[in-house]
């Protein structure tokens, strides 16, 4: 599927992504109706200019428990919102957008940037990522397959995994 031709895919409550534009070839995220936005792990963040564009530079550990992995990407900032987490407290945050990859599927969706490092999940998928396009079963997980992100980033890093 392309963002063209979109279908409803079916996905568990845990799925593994990618997120090509941000070079990052597998992330596991928890699939959460609950939440409106989508959010992505980022230990830092550091917004900068680059030729009239705002951009936004961040670090990620994409695998939990690896804190010795880690891959800085950048992108343009797409807003910056005050954003209410589970718990009820107010963050404000840089937002993105960047293609998702999921199974075959693949299409733009926002993420926000704030620290997980005592989540989980290094990335959480919103309702707004999965409108019209996902259907979750709940009992479910890795519906889509299963990545080895260790392989994947020992390739890409020189990193022994």
């Amino acid at each position: 599927m392309s963002e063209d031709n979109p279908s409803i895919i079916h996905v568990g409550w845990r799925e593994w992504v990618a997120l090509p534009e941000l070079s990052l070839p597998a992330i596991k995220a928890k699939v959460d109706t609950g939440a409106k936005t989508s959010a992505l792990h980022a230990f830092y963040t550091e917004a900068y200019e680059d030729q009239g564009i705002k951009m936004v530079r961040f670090g990620i550990h994409p695998i939990r428990n690896k804190p010795e992995l880690e891959i800085i990407c950048q992108a343009p900032v797409k807003d910056l919102r005050q954003v209410t987490d589970s718990g009820g407290h107010r963050e404000m945050r840089y937002v993105i957008e960047t293609k998702m990859v999921i199974g075959q599927n693949h299409w733009p969706i926002e993420l926000t940037l704030t620290n997980r490092d005592t989540m989980l999940f290094r990335m959480l998928l919103g309702r707004r990522a999965m409108e019209q396009r996902i259907l979750v079963d709940p009992g479910a997980s890795y519906r889509t397959g299963k990545l080895k992100p260790l392989s994947l980033y020992s390739l890409q890093t020189g990193i022994r995994a």
